[in-house]
């Protein structure tokens, strides 16, 4: 009985932290959900985390605030292909229930580790500088009608 009232770690409450320090509100949808409304430098982006305590898997999700006007999803599906080749952590993919592309990333997460703060603060910069690199190649594709390979050129080109 006393070990089911041992409160268990949750870096959901990290989360909050981090981002209270850059003063950004946040939402807390659960206790092992939170949800940050972030200012990008095309438009805002939304932050979700959520946090399964059975694998000790925290999971970042970045929604990318642009939605595809009659693109096939064939196309997009090329188009995150064709991103996520570049990458070496997380990935693009598109939330078909709210059509928009989203940045993804898991870790594992370990309570013990020092470091726990520092590699948050890692990941969620990743992400946003990855959303913000990505934002006028969705825009080109999604607004546009640039093929993807038309739209990545400008970043195979450098």
């Amino acid at each position: 009985m006393l070990a089911e009232n041992i409160l268990k770690y949750n870096p959901i409450d990290d989360i909050e932290c981090l981002f209270a320090k850059r003063q950004h509100s946040t939402e807390r949808r659960s206790a092992n959900e939170v949800v940050v409304q972030i200012p990008g430098k095309w438009d805002n982006m939304l932050l979700f985390f959520a946090w399964e305590e059975q694998m000790n898997c925290l999971h970042l999700s970045c929604l990318i605030n642009i939605e595809p006007e009659d693109v096939a999803l064939p196309s997009i599906f090329e188009l995150l292909a064709l991103l996520n080749e570049d990458l070496w952590v997380g990935h693009f993919s598109f939330w078909e229930e709210a059509k928009a592309p989203l940045f993804r990333h898991s870790l594992f997460v370990d309570e013990a580790d020092v470091h726990l703060a520092d590699k948050l603060a890692q990941i969620v910069n990743i992400a946003i500088t990855e959303c913000e690199r990505a934002y006028p190649i969705f825009h080109a594709v999604f607004k546009q009608h640039i093929s993807p390979r038309r739209a990545l050129m400008p970043l195979t080109m450098m």
